[in-house]
């Protein structure tokens, strides 16, 4: 008699996996393709600085308004609906682009785009949650979420080269495609069935999840991040122009996905082993020591070394962010708890635009920057002294040194608890010992 080993994936598990990963990998490189371009777009249609932060913070306008909705639909629909809402979004909003320059239409449709991440990034995390094994959670899901830097390698390479080689209109045509045909990559997908869950947790309305703490740090943490993602994003370009660097500013983004790339091979089945606390701490820390270097940035290599750290702490951060999350939750409210988190991350990369483009009005483009370092050291400080409960608990787990008091206990007979976090070992301080 066969007898499957735990954590071990059957055949229907493995195939789903890879439509996933292929389908991840287009809606990416279709997205990532407009990163370094599009807010060149704007300031060729006239856009003064101002604007290009308000049309790339609108994006976020549509993450917002409809992550809730669609966290409820992925938990009591289906996930495989929200993935296609995702993709069809992300394949026809490039054409809006196309069809105007004027800038208040462009910001309409860049709000639209923000629909495609609400979407597909929520269902796909929910989806890879249900199909990985729990024991293997935070390495099957630092590997499918190398379709974040796998696409962004490809996406702002070649949207950069397609732009200065053809114009915009073949680049918008281009990630059109890569969305559709990832659209029908989509419909391939099958999702397993899920328990419903008994929870009051799961019964509760989407914003009153919040005042939980096992999400309402993670949220803090995440809106913290998203300030200083949201600067990074809209003003690197410019900065790289301003500084007069000779660099295409899509290999900065191809920097930022091979670090992405190599660190989530280590850090996804090392957390599995040691807990997410150390890693996602180190992470934080490591992007604010990021955001002073573009702060003081003037060359091409100085560019690339910060494209580096980017990928390393962001590579760590969002798979074991969406993993701890998945620790903390049942299936059945899965989809809820990751968009609210995620909420966090919208709101500050939607606020980021606007606020700190208005700071750079009429000065430098490095004012934007010294902020972003204050608020990632401010996401790592709330990490390390939030997340799991009381001062004391929290540092311990962020330092490996004591288990997830949040983390849902799963009741199945194949759990084994030897596979789940050892502790890593501790000096023996007082102030540190258990409250």
């Amino acid at each position: 008699m066969h007898v499957r080993k735990v954590g071990q994936l059957q055949s229907a598990q493995r195939r789903n996996l890879g439509v996933l990963f292929v389908a991840g990998l287009l809606f990416w490189a279709s997205l990532s393709s407009l990163l370094p371009t599009l807010p060149l777009y704007v300031r060729d249609a006239g856009g003064t600085s101002q604007q290009v932060g308000l049309v790339m913070g609108s994006f976020s306008v549509g993450l917002l308004a409809l992550r809730p909705w669609l966290g409820r639909l992925a938990d009591g629909h289906s996930r495989q609906i929200v993935l296609l809402i995702g993709m069809g979004a992300a394949a026809v909003a490039p054409l809006g682009y196309w069809l105007s320059d004027w800038i208040p239409w462009v910001a309409l449709v860049r709000a639209f785009h923000g629909v495609s991440i609400a979407a597909f990034a929520t269902a796909y995390v929910a989806l890879v949650a249900d199909l990985a094994p729990e024991e293997r959670r935070g390495e099957i899901l630092s590997f499918m979420s190398l379709v974040n830097p796998l696409g962004i390698a490809i996406g702002p390479a070649l949207g950069g080269f397609l732009q200065e080689l053809a114009g915009y209109g073949p680049l918008f045509f281009f990630a059109a495609l890569l969305g559709g045909v990832g659209f029908l990559c989509t419909c391939a997908v099958q999702e397993q069935r899920r328990g419903q869950g008994g929870s009051l947790a799961c019964k509760r309305a989407f914003w009153s999840l919040l005042l939980h703490p096992k999400v309402r740090s993670l949220t803090g943490v995440m809106l913290l991040v998203g300030l200083a993602f949201g600067t990074q994003t809209t003003f690197v370009s410019l900065l790289m122009q301003e500084a007069g660097v000779p660099l295409n500013p899509g290999l900065f983004y191809t920097a930022v996905a091979f670090a992405s790339f190599g660190v989530r091979l280590l850090t996804g089945p090392a957390s599995d082993c040691y807990g997410r606390g150390p890693f996602i701490a180190l992470s934080l820390a490591t992007y604010a020591l990021v955001m002073g270097v573009l702060l003081v940035a003037n060359s091409a290599w100085a560019f690339l070394a910060a494209g580096i750290g980017v990928g390393s702490s962001f590579g760590t951060l969002i798979p074991l962010i969406s993993a701890l999350v998945a620790d903390r939750s049942e299936p059945a409210e899965r989809g809820r708890l990751f968009s609210l988190v995620m909420c966090g991350f919208d709101l500050g990369v939607g606020l980021a635009g606007p606020i700190l483009g208005t700071l750079a009005v009429g000065s430098s483009y490095r004012i934007p920057f010294g902020y972003a370092a204050l608020l990632a050291f401010a996401s790592w400080v709330c990490f390390v002294c939030f997340c799991n409960g009381k001062l004391v608990s929290s540092l311990r787990f962020a330092l490996g040194w004591e288990p997830d008091r949040y983390r849902w206990q799963d009741k199945s007979p194949q759990r084994d608890p030897a596979n789940f976090p050892r502790l890593l070992p501790y000096p023996k301080l007082r102030w540190l010992e258990k409250p």
